[in-house]
């Protein structure tokens, strides 16, 4: 009984805890997001940071397709 009551207790004190916590609220509201979005500057960053993913998603793959290479070029040796 005593190692039920030890496992579930931390878990209910977390789920008490999150009742009184609220992260965002209505009334605060990012101003530089509003901003964006009434200039339609949002669009831009948004394709900035897509180009940034694109980019580092395809240097990733090339250094994979190079490891590749190398490790099989390894195992061809041995």
């Amino acid at each position: 009984m005593m190692k039920l009551f030890k496992k579930i207790l931390p878990l209910v004190l977390l789920l008490l805890s999150a009742f009184s916590v609220s992260a965002q609220s209505p009334a605060n509201t990012v101003q530089m997001a509003d901003g964006f979005y009434a200039e339609g500057k949002i669009y831009v960053v948004i394709g900035i940071v897509a180009i940034i993913f694109i980019g580092i998603a395809f240097y990733l793959f090339t250094i994979e397709r190079k490891v590749k290479k190398l490790e099989e070029a390894l195992n061809e040796k041995k």
